[in-house]
């Protein structure tokens, strides 16, 4: 914070944040007259939703004091918006003024008393912040004078023709954030030099001794120099840089062949390579985005090029540094001398950290023969402005070094870089770009198509430009109008990042095609910003379809990279209409209709310049559980945050291919879906390692693969959950046992031996495409039985799968093993009984109370074709061909053997804390992996009886704030005094099909392990039978609140919709308890399908009750003793034991409050702002 003084002497504490969309209604209230006359009539809302940039300057208590809002071209009643430059340039007679280092200041207000205080304070931050900023222009069609803030900051432009109808003024950096001076550094600036580095120098001190900066000083040569920047004459920075460096070690630890492995080529062979930059391959989204080479600059990174003296003399070079990397590989190691020089030692005092890229072109000057500065930083390092301009080198995979690679290059320095419309005479510059690349052919004909007709072959306008430097081209940007803006808005929360009113329909584009030379990438931002502009555009999408989907559209030509300067948009639950029925009340067909998932980027012109904060930090997640994928959601989905360094390691890699219904051998919890995983397109943002955990070696912080691979982590998370584990023999001992001591604890064994071809046990959908296809080779048209073993959903799921596969009832046994709890897999006893009477109906063979005991007679032989169990009363033996086992599910025994040689405290399962701690802090973990130690004395609750996905988000939850620098890192664990355990409010979900064609679902609250359904109070609510496939069961609480939901249908099942009704009181059902009671309800499928209950089902429902809840906890109700709150209203008659009268009198009452209204004024907004989503609804002047 900083401290301004008001006209009147006041000082003030302030900070200059970015204008927020809750404070419109304060800045609006601060346009005087004198602003109107300067800037025109401006709405707010619509002002800050089009400006690149707007800041405000708040007091402590959050109060706006002012507000100035910039944009990177002036109002539209003086110029069009892409063609300024001309315009000033007429005006001023030069070309000073660029759209990379001007912007135009379109509204400014402030308090009275504080508008020159206020002026002053945003101007020396947008300078500062804004790096390449160097003027801010002052346009207005208005004759007059500007106020008193404004006149003290902007000096008048003398027009060059007299005719010229227009005021101009500007504003320059060097009054307000001048560049810094930079100087070689001298002995006697050690004592400066100490008070900068603070505490940061303490390790070097102590193992270089006291002094060992005055030596670093001393030792300067013509490899060696340092530097300290200056302002006003006191020193603020030190830098020291050195020309030897291990580029064997660099190669072997960074993929720097595009680099030309940082050392210096044959002059002749640069002439003949052209400029390959990089771009999408259809075949590697996820290794180019991961690779994340290009970094988004935190409100622009350039530095003075003019300042270094010493500009490059060769154009070409730029374009001859990415090299083909085609026919390279690791072992190819370059020659020739080095290329580039290193920073060694950098610091910054804070409040000039912005203006570190000042030392940039100083030192290139030093080196004037080399293009490449690079700097190593440590992986936990929070990212600080320098590396702005600098570009994130990609680590190998067999890279172990604990350090992040970042690189600039001379020419990434420039501050001449333009973006403009293609034209026909950039074709061979294009063609010499793409050469090299897949997507050639699909990009030169849509660059075609634009010079041709501006259209695509459907029609869609098509806009290109190309980003060139000193006339080199050096990037090529395709977009075309973005035809299905409806179904964007519909299907993903855009509207997160803007006001969707207002933004005109053509004012959405979709990002065909783009590359650019990799040197040049940390100007993307500028570039979006550029093509917005140019194409008078505002918001601009770029769709990624999954890999495996195969598709004609050029999403897939754009350069992944590029991602990371856009936004990952949420995907929107979507009512699953029922069409027949809504009929023309239907919403239109743009929303409706069915297209291939695909995940959603996004950008604008305000993201265009808002920064991203990069988090170098090793986050490693094993196991691809719906808990881990939940936690790697919340994590890649944030953002302001971009993540480098996410891996997962999962035996069979991340679950997103595509499968049908005929692979579903498992229950589901309907966490993730096929469709979900394409929408996410988690891929995009983490690096998968196929592989199983086998060790985890703590001290040096790294996970050991079973494929002698390692990972090495900062932040280890563990989800691997619980697996079905391979048939455990009991000992022989129990054949001979008396029938009624058949006992299920019998001592087990874990399998050594090779698993037969024939044995299966299923953990993932990788494994069911697997079984699948076994089965159709080896099983399905041949003879022999399946036997199933177990007690648990699973086995039902996967008899009806074979029989769906046309395997004969009479073929399958389902062996059930003895238990010392018996509970059915199936809370619902009509459930059950219907499960049953399927399996008997196919012929099924159920067998009870058998305990598996050998397997082919003792023989170990491959395959399996009997297994023998021992009952209560004989011996049961059975020949098969296949063989199923679901009977024991627990922790793998790598992972349990990884965990507990890593010395983490295991106790039956890994134990934890409440947030997700184990005993080391390095390491967390969550899922039915864990339990809660024994001091919280709740054994019979863990995170398995939770829903997955909301406690993988609040995993999530405690490991941001260790990355997140806008959050307030925790000092250290939780002290953790009243040992309570998180509490979790979403479902418990299971789902799948069931024998006799049955579509399952079961809802239910959170329950203890052990708690009996049985005991629950409340109604039950019950429609449909079994037998005729439409039975629908609703437990409500004692306060009429669902707790539980089961259907078994023949039909498909609504299971988005449905979710939707957990914990929602039946008045909000349309009175449904009434309503049954007097038989009015007969089949609650039909019930929840009419168009009163759609709204409930809309993912914006939940926000619009939470705006309800807060209208009706500040009602105040007039009475006899004055004002109070429907609370104490509600308490007196409770307490009084008032009559039904009463009651009436107080609803009479709130129907006049004030409340009353805002409450249908509320519900009325949620109905017209989602108008597009709820059509069937009539809204008032509908009719």
């Amino acid at each position: 914070m900083s401290t301004i003084t008001s006209s009147a002497g006041k000082a003030e504490s302030v900070t200059v944040r970015r204008t927020e969309w809750s404070d419109a209604e304060e800045v609006n209230n601060l346009i005087s007259p004198a602003a109107v006359a300067v800037f025109g009539r401006i709405n707010v809302i619509h002002l800050l939703e089009k400006a690149n940039l707007a800041v405000t300057l708040s007091t402590a208590t959050n109060e706006v004091l002012a507000h100035a809002s910039f944009s990177d071209h002036p109002t539209e009643e003086l110029v069009d918006q892409a063609c300024w430059k001309n315009l000033l340039q007429n005006h001023v007679n030069g070309v000073k003024f660029t759209p990379m280092n001007t912007l135009f200041l379109r509204l400014f207000v402030a308090q009275p008393g504080f508008s020159i205080g206020g002026a002053k304070e945003i101007m020396r931050t947008v300078f500062n912040a804004v790096v390449e900023l160097e003027y801010i222009c002052l346009l207005t069609p208005y004759r007059g004078s500007l106020e008193a803030a404004l006149e003290k900051i902007f000096e008048p432009v003398m027009p060059v023709k007299e005719e010229v109808q227009y005021s101009a003024y500007v504003c320059q950096r060097h009054n307000y954030c001048p560049r810094l001076r930079i100087r070689r550094a001298r002995v006697e600036d050690h004592d400066d030099l100490m008070h900068i580095f603070a505490e940061q120098i303490t390790p070097l001190v102590e193992s270089h001794g006291p002094y060992f900066l005055s030596e670093l000083i001393e030792a300067q040569d013509e490899e060696n120099h340092a530097a300290v920047c200056e302002s006003e004459g006191a020193v603020v920075g030190f830098v020291s840089v050195s020309g030897h460096m291990d580029l064997k070690l660099f190669n072997k630890w960074f993929e720097l062949e595009e680099f030309e492995g940082l050392r210096k080529t044959n002059p002749a062979h640069q002439e003949e390579k052209p400029e390959e930059p990089q771009s999408l391959g259809e075949e590697n989204v996820t290794d180019a985005q991961q690779s994340d080479e290009a970094k988004e600059p935190v409100e622009g990174e350039l530095a003075a090029e003019q300042e270094s003296g010493d500009e490059p003399t060769d154009i070409s070079q730029p374009n001859s540094c990415v090299k083909d990397t085609v026919d390279s590989g690791e072992d190819s190691e370059p020659d020739g001398p080095p290329n580039a020089f290193c920073i060694q030692l950098f610091t910054m005092e804070k409040k000039f950290e912005m203006r570190s890229a000042d030392f940039l072109p100083y030192l290139f000057k030093l080196f004037p023969d080399r293009d490449f500065c690079v700097i190593s930083v440590p992986k936990l390092t929070p990212e600080f402005p320098l590396l702005q301009s600098f570009i994130r080198v990609v680590p190998r995979d067999t890279s172990t070094c604990s350090q992040e690679l970042y690189l600039c290059h001379r020419w990434g320095l420039t501050r001449i870089l333009e973006v403009r419309v293609a034209v026909s005479s950039d074709i061979p510059a294009v063609q010499s770009l793409t050469e090299s690349l897949g997507q050639r052919e699909s990009i030169s004909e849509d660059l075609d198509l634009f010079l041709q007709a501006r259209k695509d072959q459907d029609g869609t306008a098509l806009q290109a430009f190309v980003a060139q430097v000193e006339g080199r081209v050096v990037g090529l940007i395709i977009i075309r109008d973005e035809e299905d803006i409806e179904f964007i808005r519909a299907n993903f929360d855009v509207e997160r990042f803007m006001y969707f009113s207002h933004h005109q329909r053509e004012e959405h584009g979709r990002l065909c095609h783009f590359f650019l030379n990799p040197i040049f990438q940390h100007h993307t931002k500028y570039i979006f910003r550029e093509v917005l502009r140019l194409a008078h555009k505002s918001c601009l999408y770029f769709l990624l379809h999954p890999p495996h989907y195969s598709h004609k559209d050029v999403s897939l030509h754009s350069l992944a990279a590029v991602l990371n300067f856009m936004v990952p948009v949420s995907p929107r639950r979507q009512i699953i209409y029922p069409l027949e029925e809504l009929g023309i009340n239907a919403p239109s067909q743009q929303i409706t209709k069915h297209q291939a998932p695909f995940a959603l980027y996004h950008t604008n012109r305000k993201l265009t310049m808002e920064p991203k904060v990069t988090i170098n930090a090793r986050i490693v997640v094993v196991g691809a559980s719906d808990m881990g994928l939940a936690f790697l959601e919340a994590l890649t989905f944030c953002p302001h945050l971009r993540f480098n360094n996410l891996t997962l390691i999962s035996t069979h890699g991340l679950p997103d291919r595509c499968s049908d219904d005929n692979m579903r051998f498992l229950a589901t919890s309907h966490c993730y879906s096929d469709q979900d995983q394409a929408r996410l397109s988690l891929r995009s943002w983490i690096s998968v390692v196929t592989g199983k955990m086998k060790a985890i070696d703590r001290e040096a912080k790294h996970v050991e693969l079973m494929e002698n691979g390692k990972v090495k982590y900062d932040y280890l998370i563990l989800c691997t959950g619980l697996q079905y584990q391979m048939p455990s023999l009991t000992s022989t001992d129990a054949i001979t046992q008396k029938t009624n001591s058949l006992n299920p604890n019998q001592p087990r064994h874990r399998h050594t031996r090779p698993v037969p071809s024939n044995l299966f046990t299923l953990s993932d959908q990788h494994d069911c495409s697997h079984v699948h296809q076994w089965l159709m080779d080896n099983f399905v048209e041949l003879t022999g039985d399946a036997v199933l073993y177990g007690n648990t959903i699973d086995v039902f799921t996967c008899v009806e799968t074979l029989m769906c596969l046309g395997v004969s009832g009479r073929r399958i046994h389902v062996v059930h093993p003895p238990e010392d709890n018996p509970t059915s897999c199936f809370p619902n006893g009509s459930v059950e009984h219907a499960v049953k009477q399927a399996l008997e109906k196919e012929e099924v063979h159920v067998h009870h109370n058998c305990l598996l005991t050998q397997i082919n007679d003792g023989r170990h032989t491959d395959p399996v074709t009997s297994v023998t169990f021992t009952t209560d009363t004989q011996t049961l033996q059975l020949e098969c061909a296949v063989f199923f086992s679901f009977s024991h599910k627990t922790v793998d025994y790598d992972a349990f053997k990884a965990i507990n040689d890593a010395c983490l405290v295991f106790d039956g399962r890994l134990v934890i804390d409440s947030s997700f701690h184990t005993n080391d802090p390095s390491i967390y973990a969550a899922g039915p992996l864990t339990k809660y130690s024994r001091r919280y004395h709740a054994d019979q609750w863990s995170d398995s009886c939770f829903n997955c996905k909301e406690v993988g988000q609040s995993l999530a939850s405690v490991v941001l704030p260790l990355c997140d620098p806008t959050l307030e890192r925790p000092a250290g664990p939780p002290s953790d005094h009243d040992h309570l355990i998180p509490t979790y409010n979403q479902a418990k979900i299971q789902g799948g099909r069931l024998p006799g064609g049955y579509n399952y679902l079961h809802v239910t609250k959170p329950t203890a392990i052990g708690n009996k359904i049985a005991t629950q109070k409340g109604r039950d609510i019950v429609t449909g039978r079994t037998e005729t496939g439409n039975y629908f069961h609703l437990h409500l609480s004692s306060h009429d609140v669902v707790e539980s939901i089961t259907c078994l249908s023949q039909n498909t099942l609504p299971v988005s919709d449905l979710l939707c009704l957990y914990r929602k009181h039946q008045l909000l059902l349309n009175h449904l308890c009434s309503r049954y009671d007097e038989g009015l309800v007969h089949d609650m499928y039909s019930y929840f399908r009419e168009n009163w209950c759609l709204a409930l089902y809309h993912d914006r429902f939940a926000d619009f009750e939470q705006e309800v809840r807060q209208i009706m906890d500040s009602a105040k109700l007039e009475g006899e003793n004055g004002s109070v709150s429907i609370q104490e209203a509600l308490q007196k008659i409770v307490d009084d034991k008032a009559e039904s009268d009463q009651s009436m009198s107080l609803s009479e009452v709130f129907q006049k409050s004030e409340a009353y209204s805002a409450l249908r004024k509320s519900v009325l907004d949620y109905l017209k702002y989602n108008r597009y989503h709820l059509t069937m609804y009539a809204r008032p002047g509908l009719l």
